[in-house]
């Protein structure tokens, strides 16, 4: 019996919630020290619903939208209406406005989950008596469509969406070369299934020209960021949401304050994919908040409030009804950032402005809570006169120009723009830097590529060589390769020996896996500093070196694990013991923190077949077994589980064996019940015809005995482990439903060679006696290859080959899979097949329905 990690602490924030079902009082809410809060309205919910989008009209009237289909609601608040506010729907058929704003044109509005719309009053008369549809648009949940606001100049809108909604059609892109998964080592989707098989850009920022009436990508990256606003310099900032369910995971993201700069990537990936702060080709937050569930967005600008509140953005958590004031503090071309709790309670906060009075208005609501409107006025004895912008001395003042004026390279070719921007690409100010690099990824490869090899600076090479790896061709990966190996990674600072990985680690991604040779030298040049001093470090040394390969990389690495300090609790938990803005559940996990980073090293070496000891493989699962005892989020032991079963599927069957004391699998020689070969009738199938057999529900209907018995009788079973039993010269497929779709399955079964993983490719074996042998290449106890050859029979005899006999080692282009393995099979035995693939060996899983 299969053993399951369990943990007694499991996290989600809607368990955790500061919700109430009802509206609260103000004298039950707290405020920073000299403001008051009062209850402006409460909402009606049979009739005006539930109100989760709030802006100012340019006449001060207020507009609210409800989340579902109640309506869009003007306010007005101005001293005449006093006690009594008057509250009128829009006399449209629209609502569910996440996004509205107020221009000369009409009220621009963002629908969740049907796209952009104009609001017109076409004869005068302060009634809005037209809907003009804009950009149509398709949002999954809560992860839609969001805000809009108007840029600085009049000129254009932000446009706010989530990371299930789709880019609408573009004009242009201000991010540099193509965005992509840029993942080195394969995922884990969300082990509840969320977000699956969601890719880049993920959540999106567009500017939107209102005289053209085009979208032009402006900023990615995100999971589900609601909100944005603008200060008075024209910087761009948002709250990013977290992923809650990753809590205790090292991919776990703090919501995030982020200045959404042009061009800006902030490395939100599906599951275990999100890229830490310090890839070079993406930005850092300015502040890390903490669990939270981030909703509206505003500056302070106009307010009748003392200067550094005027100064400051507004960011809302629904959850945990906090209202947040972010002072910002100008550092370099970009800002940091202090938190202060400005308003908190039992608040479902969801939207917030500053109104033509100077005082803060902000709505309550969402998911169908009872709602209402808030007004927070300034009572104290401080000034409250005009206090502009943060004020930026002459260095930081000239760093954010210097940023912007090579912003302006981002969206178009200019003969000028690479003179301008190479020598910023070795700049220590990170938002410069990438300003520089997006600049130079804007102009034709052909007028910088030659740049990039002649480049001596180790910081600006590091980041050409980004922008080469991004922007370029598989022709390039030889000479790129080549110019990185002339940085010796001991001589580098540790911004430089991150940076140095990323790159390297793109290079493979974009042009090509190393050649044995390139390995060999990388290896030797990454263990001079393995294992390091830096943690950050340490990670991407562990995942180039598993990458790689290196058996090396094993034994560090698991002293890392198993001699592990104490876990530190993440910078933000600090703000949350401060603030005491949390539950028990959340704060047990400040308090009993998960070893979030030794985590992160078990997942990396999970790819690893080879390497180790039948020791340190039970002190591998020993720490998983630790880890799952600490409280984590809802998908917390999930991940844990997938990556055991995972890491158990790269054992060898003797490996297993020895192994089944402590996870409870063991390996079966042969099958206990019938093996069938294929009956067919089949066809040459390709994936248009064989698509609809794998789609909606019709998995649904499939036989797990008939699909048990097709992946032994279809050979399958020779190369492949599943669910006990089968060969282990290929992957094992039984944890393979967590990394795939079943689409992507079907094509792997038609076209193998398509797409093969780096770690499992076939290579060709050049031999010193004139043989070229091409096959799955390991290596035996003695350090000899051993090379499993391409078979069309289900027959595999290994052939061991002295590492002293090989002349070289390159890819193989072919998958060692038979191309044709389906070809003489029918529909209902597809279907069979691929069902069982996704069953994980479980005849009760949810591939049928049970």
């Amino acid at each position: 019996m299969k053993r399951i990690l369990t943990s007694l602490a499991v996290i989600s924030l809607l368990t955790v919630s500061n919700l109430s079902g009802q509206v609260t009082p103000p004298e039950e809410l707290s405020a920073a020290p000299g403001f008051e809060v009062d209850l402006v309205y409460t909402v009606p919910k049979e009739s005006q619903g539930s109100w989760v989008a709030l802006t100012v009209m340019r006449d001060g009237r207020l507009v609210a939208s409800d989340q579902g289909g109640q309506g869009i609601y003007l306010i007005d608040v101005s001293e005449d209406a006093g006690d009594a506010i008057e509250v009128s729907k829009i006399d449209l058929d629209i609502s569910a406005a996440q996004g509205m704003v107020d221009t000369e044109d009409g009220l621009y509005v963002n629908v969740h989950g049907r796209g952009m719309f104009l609001l017109k009053d076409n004869d005068g008369d302060n009634e809005f008596d037209e809907i003009e549809t804009l950009t149509p648009m398709r949002g999954g949940g809560e992860h839609g469509q969001h805000a809009l606001i108007l840029n600085n100049d009049g000129k254009s809108l932000f446009v706010v969406a989530g990371n299930h909604t789709d880019l609408p059609a573009f004009e242009g892109v201000r991010t540099g070369g193509p965005w992509d998964e840029d993942l080195l080592l394969p995922r884990e989707w969300d082990a509840r299934g969320h977000a699956r098989g969601k890719m880049a850009p993920g959540g999106w920022i567009t500017q939107f020209d209102l005289e053209t009436r085009q979208h032009e990508v402006y900023s990615i990256g995100y999971r589900n960021q609601y909100d944005v606003a603008l200060n008075s310099y024209g910087d761009l900032f948002t709250f990013d949401a977290d992923m809650e369910w990753d809590m205790g995971m090292p991919w776990y993201r703090p919501t995030r304050i982020c200045h959404a700069v042009s061009g800006s990537e902030f490395g939100w990936r599906s599951g275990t994919g999100k890229w830490p702060a310090y890839y070079e080709d993406s930005l850092p937050p300015i502040v890390d908040i903490g669990p939270a569930s981030p909703t509206g967005v505003t500056m302070g600008a106009g307010a009748k409030f003392p200067a550094r509140y005027q100064q400051a953005v507004y960011a809302l958590d629904w959850t945990f009804g906090i209202v947040y004031a972010i002072h910002l503090q100008p550092e370099g071309a970009s800002y940091s950032g202090d938190t202060e709790i400005f308003v908190s309670g039992r608040l479902p906060v969801t939207d917030a402005v500053v109104g033509h009075d100077g005082h803060m208005y902000f709505t309550t609501g969402g998911r169908g809570v009872d709602s209402a409107l808030y007004r927070v006025r300034y009572t104290g004895d401080e000034s409250i006169e005009p206090a502009g912008d943060v004020v930026m001395d002459e260095a930081t003042a000239a760093a954010h120009e210097l940023r912007r004026s090579l912003e302006t390279y981002h969206i178009k070719q200019d003969a000028a723009a690479i003179d301008a921007a190479w020598p910023h690409l070795s700049s220590t100010d990170r938002f410069v830097r990438y300003a520089a690099r997006l600049a130079v990824e804007a102009q034709p490869v052909a007028t910088w590529r030659s740049r990039v090899f002649s480049e001596s600076d180790p910081q600006a090479l590091i980041t050409s060589a980004v922008a080469l790896a991004r922007c370029g061709e598989e022709s390039d990966h030889e000479p790129l390769i080549r110019a990185l190996g002339s940085l010796n990674i001991a001589d580098l600072n540790e911004g430089q020996q991150l940076g140095l990985m990323r790159a390297y680690a793109l290079a493979f991604i974009r042009t090509g896996y190393p050649t044995p040779e390139e390995q060999d030298i990388l290896t030797e040049n990454l263990l001079t500093v393995f294992p390091s001093d830096s943690q950050d470090l340490n990670t991407e040394l562990i995942r180039m070196l598993v990458y790689l390969k290196a058996d090396d990389v094993v034994g560090p690495a698991m002293d890392a694990i198993t001699n592990r300090p104490p876990t530190e609790p993440p910078a933000w938990t600090d703000i949350a013991r401060r603030n005491n803005q949390y539950g028990g559940p959340i704060m047990k996990m400040i308090e009993n923190q998960p070893p979030s980073r030794e985590i992160g090293y078990a997942f990396m070496l999970r790819n690893l077949r080879q390497g180790w000891s039948i020791e340190q493989r039970r002190a591998y699962l020993s720490f998983l077994e630790e880890a799952a005892g600490a409280a984590g989020g809802n998908s917390y032991t999930g991940f844990l589980n997938n990556l055991r079963n995972d890491f158990l599927g790269n054992c060898s069957n003797v490996e297993l064996e020895q192994l089944s004391d402590l996870s409870g699998v063991s390996y079966a020689a042969e099958p206990d019940f019938e093996v069938r070969t294929p009956q067919g009738p089949g066809q040459e199938w390709t994936m248009a015809d064989a698509a609809p057999i794998v789609n909606g529900g019709n998995l649904r209907n499939a036989s797990f005995e008939n699909g048990r018995a097709l992946f032994h009788g279809a050979n399958c079973a020779v190369c492949h482990r599943f669910a006990g039993l089968g060969g282990d010269i290929g992957p094992d497929l039984t944890s393979v439903k967590n990394k795939f779709s079943s689409q992507y399955i079907l094509e792997a079964l038609i076209d193998p060679s398509k797409d093969i993983s780096d770690q499992y490719s076939a290579l060709k074996v050049q031999l010193s006696d004139g043989r070229l042998i091409t096959g799955i290449v390991s290596e035996d106890s003695e350090g000899n290859l051993v090379v499993y050859p391409a078979t069309r029979e289900g027959e595999i005899e290994s052939i061991v080959v002295s590492k002293d006999d090989i002349e070289a080692m390159a890819p193989s282009a072919v998958s060692q899979m038979p191309d044709a393995l389906l070809n003489n099979m029918s529909a209902e035995e597809i279907r069979d097949l691929v069902a069982y693939i996704m069953s994980a060996g479980d005849e009760n899983a949810g591939v049928y329905g049970r």
